[in-house]
């Protein structure tokens, strides 16, 4: 049998069944209608809320790993929905949380463990020594600012910079005694 006389043979089965079948064809016409003017006049009593745009911070899922996963959970805990796009939204980009506390609590504790296992902390285990044995030969008056510094930190460059102290004033700052008693 051909497809359009199949199609025309049902539907004129469906129509001689709806023709003898006038309660059942009223009720399955007017019951949609009914549902569909309850929604309308919903939507003219209660006008639609304008909302910008909600952009939400993304969440890792556990196949991202357990840390991107937990600080998901954690950080983004109220759901909150901001104006312009987040910087997590881009593809292929699964944690923002590099700020977050636990990331930097993870981050100081892996680079602890790094920095433990380099040859250079008995050099440095030597130093604390050093200073300790002239710490305790000393009644603490000899001790001056420079030996609590590392040889590279910066601070004098940070003061001679930032805070614009002449560099005459930072090396006798770096000079000055300090007495421990009265720290």
């Amino acid at each position: 049998m051909a497809f359009w006389t199949q199609l025309g043979l049902l539907l004129w089965k469906n129509f001689t069944y709806r023709r003898r079948q006038t309660f059942q064809l009223l009720i399955e016409v007017a019951w949609p209608l009914f549902i569909f003017f309850i929604l309308i006049s919903v939507r003219l009593s209660y006008p639609p809320y304008e909302q910008h745009e909600c952009h939400f911070p993304n969440k890792a899922m556990p196949s991202a790993g357990t840390l991107p996963w937990i600080q998901g959970i954690i950080c983004n805990a109220n759901n909150p929905c901001f104006r312009y796009p987040t910087p997590g939204e881009s593809p292929g980009i699964v944690g923002n949380f590099n700020a977050s506390i636990v990331s930097r609590l993870f981050s100081d504790a892996r680079r602890l463990l790094l920095y433990s296992q380099q040859d250079t902390s008995i050099k440095d285990v030597q130093k604390v020594l050093g200073k300790l044995r002239k710490l305790g030969s000393s009644s603490g008056l000899d001790l001056k600012l420079r030996d609590f510094l590392i040889d590279n930190e910066t601070f004098s460059d940070f003061l001679h910079h930032n805070v614009s102290m002449p560099s005459s004033a930072v090396e006798e700052l770096l000079d000055a005694g300090v007495n421990l008693q009265q720290v």
